[in-house]
């Protein structure tokens, strides 16, 4: 009899311990939950700029709130704006915000949900010698087509820049570096370092959103029936981002900056390194309201200043329906902002 209940408890415990074996080895193969494929493009070939979205795909970031996302980098040949509203892509990496106003005159049913670039990184990249904002308007411009139907117009609304004295930016930097007169166009976080390289010297940058230039840059945009019909994978796929932000300006970027030189090969460690630094220094990311609200931040007042001016600089139409361009219902909330320094 005792033989018997010995035999049947060796049988017991090894039943239990398969079916421990089983329950793992599902638990493994089976998420918790549903895991959403987000396709997120981006306006241009992968670098630092991008670097937050990067982050929160190597770090598992996206992967923890249930986002499976695959990045899809712009670039010359690419145009991954066409590809939003039509649905081939999920949410886009815009520029700023007049692209978002365009949207709304012509009827695009696309929508900005956070802005990742509280300032937008365009700058005057001149010599040495200028010390001044002002002594900009004495110098010969390297403006680019798009440039000078932009901001430049607003220079000329607001600061009594010329036209005459622009010629076009050819994105070399070779004219600037022969002619010691001149200012070129760039991002702040890249064209810089090339004037380093090639002419061996600091040149001095001119942000244009510390001069009132004040639109909001790399947003993240979507269409507007995501946002009607499935808010809560926008608002996951938001929080992720914004913490991906947060992890690659302040913790280790190893991993991301791995996957940006993967999708771009011409990228180095040393042009990384000098935009991370760039972001940190001007505060492209972090500064004015995210203190408060946290990165990503958007506010209605910021939005209307930016519209005002392009209208009164001719750059936008007057009486665009331009709240229809953005919403703040994903951000504000303050999320990730313990990851910041203290």
């Amino acid at each position: 009899m005792r033989l018997r209940f010995l035999r049947l408890r060796s049988f017991c415990s090894r039943s239990l311990r398969m079916l421990a074996a089983l329950a793992a080895l599902a638990a493994t193969a089976m998420p918790a939950f549903a895991v959403d494929k987000v396709t997120f493009g981006t306006n241009w070939v992968a670098q630092a700029e991008h670097g937050g979205f990067y982050q929160a795909v190597a770090d598992g970031t996206y992967a923890k709130y249930g986002l499976d996302v695959t990045i899809v980098p712009g670039g010359p040949q690419a145009n991954n704006r066409l590809l939003l509203p039509v649905g081939k892509i999920d949410f886009y990496m815009g520029a700023n915000m007049l692209q978002a106003f365009s949207s709304v005159a012509e009827g695009i049913p696309t929508i900005i949900v956070a802005a990742l670039f509280q300032k937008d990184p365009q700058v005057f990249i001149a010599h040495p010698d200028v010390t001044a904002f002002e002594q900009l308007k004495q110098k010969t411009l390297f403006v680019s087509k798009e440039g000078l139907a932009s901001y430049f117009q607003w220079l000329v609304a607001d600061y009594g820049f010329s036209e005459n004295q622009v010629k076009p930016y050819t994105f070399n930097a070779a004219p600037f570096l022969v002619d010691k007169n001149s200012a070129m166009q760039g991002y702040v976080t890249s064209e810089p370092y090339s004037v380093e390289q090639q002419g061996g010297f600091k040149p001095a940058l001119f942000l244009l959103a510390d001069y009132g230039f004040d639109t909001y840059a790399t947003t993240i945009e979507t269409r507007s029936e995501l946002v009607k019909q499935n808010p809560d994978l926008v608002q996951r796929f938001v929080d992720a981002s914004i913490i991906g932000w947060y992890n690659y300006l302040y913790g280790d970027n190893t991993k991301a900056n791995a996957l940006i030189k993967q999708d771009n090969p011409e990228m180095t460690d040393a042009m990384i390194a000098f935009s991370v630094a760039k972001m940190k220094e001007y505060g492209i990311v972090d500064s004015g309201d995210t203190k408060t609200l946290g990165v990503g931040a958007m506010t209605d007042a910021r939005v209307k200043s930016f519209y005002d001016k392009m209208v009164e600089a001719k750059v936008v139409k007057p009486g665009i329906d331009y709240v229809k361009s953005y919403t703040t219902q994903f951000v504000n909330k303050g999320v990730g902002k313990e990851l910041a320094p203290k």
